[in-house]
């Protein structure tokens, strides 16, 4: 299709690989970073060879510097910038406020510039949450309840952030067509030593941080495969106002240890978990390991999702999960983020 797009958060994990992905299509493609003395560089090695069809700006989700000039030309935007945290923060607003201020300070600058196409990368955090039920299956019809006690602050963002932009469109969109991506566990391979928060489970497993498998899992996607969703989604005409999910199978932590023993050399496996941690354990582990204690409620709990929607509407396949596990574990170990020896 080609077309000038606007591409939030250009070194992020998601927004990473759908500028590889629109850059292969034909795209030019104009990026956010928060800092173009960081993230330029890390881009443009990236791509070496992208050059005008590349273009970066220094924009931040809670100030409107940079956002008009960001814009200017682009008839479709893709806003995958949100914050993210393997820890919960002090205090719930520090996800929540630019979470949401920042989707609809994206809306407003896109709808001024002119752009027909806002695709949203929301999350199944807005879909999945907040529920009693052991288990359960979702869809895009779901919501998460962002009052349940066991809904953590980056849930509460991602819900919020998703429904405050549809209320957004809504009443000001002004013939803005708007469309959320709302995408589970990604996981894949990662490109530098600074990896997503999202890959933290597959680094824990593999390096003896988590020395027995919690009860818990969760639904995969590759982020080659969310990022292929966002296109579809920029390109495919007549989806204004869809949601769909990007997501693949719900595994549990040990199902995602035995993947990582089957398939990686012994000595790259030799701190994987073998066993399922006892539930009254979780609770010591949570005292001293931040990334257990935000997910402590998960404990117990298989969240199915019903990717079907994504299949049937634009021809959307997943890769199987264990493709994506053990990509994602070979690029952790390659760029010495996880130490085998």
């Amino acid at each position: 299709m080609g077309g000038t797009v606007l591409v939030t958060g250009g070194t992020g994990y998601i927004a990473g690989e759908l500028i590889d992905q629109l850059l292969a299509k034909g795209w030019t493609v104009r990026t956010t970073v928060r800092s173009t003395a960081k993230g330029e560089g890390k881009l443009r090695s990236r791509w070496p060879g992208a050059g005008e069809q590349l273009s970066v700006f220094q924009a931040e989700l809670m100030d409107d510097a940079g956002w008009a000039e960001a814009n200017t030309g682009c008839t479709h935007v893709a806003h995958v910038a949100s914050p993210i945290a393997v820890n919960s923060p002090k205090h719930e607003d520090e996800m929540i406020v630019p979470a949401r201020e920042g989707t609809l300070r994206a809306l407003r600058f896109a709808r001024d510039a002119g752009a027909t196409r806002f695709v949203q990368t929301s999350s199944m955090a807005a879909v999945a949450y907040g529920r009693d039920e052991k288990v359960y299956t979702v869809s895009e019809a779901d919501w998460t309840n962002v009052d349940h006690p066991d809904v953590y602050p980056y849930i509460k963002s991602k819900t919020i952030a998703e429904r405050a932009a549809r209320d957004w469109v809504a009443a000001e969109g002004e013939g803005l067509e708007f469309i959320s991506v709302n995408p589970s566990m990604v996981l894949g391979p990662v490109y530098d030593a600074d990896f997503s928060p999202s890959v933290e489970a597959i680094k824990q497993l593999l390096d003896g941080s988590i020395p027995m498998a919690p009860d818990l899992g969760f639904a995969i996607v590759d982020t080659r495969d969310c990022a292929d969703l966002h296109v579809r989604c920029l390109e495919t005409p007549g989806l204004a106002g869809e949601r769909f999910l990007s997501s693949g199978r719900f595994l549990k932590m040990i199902e995602v240890a035995q993947i990582l023993r089957a398939h990686l050399p012994a000595e790259q496996a030799r701190k994987v978990p073998t066993k399922v941690m006892p539930n009254w354990m979780v609770s010591t582990l949570a005292m001293v390991n931040p990334a257990v204690r935000s997910v402590k409620a998960e404990i117990g709990k298989s969240r199915n999702v019903d990717f079907s929607h994504a299949k049937e509407r634009l021809g959307w396949e997943t890769r199987p999960p264990e493709q994506s596990i053990v990509d994602c574990a070979k690029s952790l170990i390659a760029h010495g983020v996880v130490k085998v020896r």
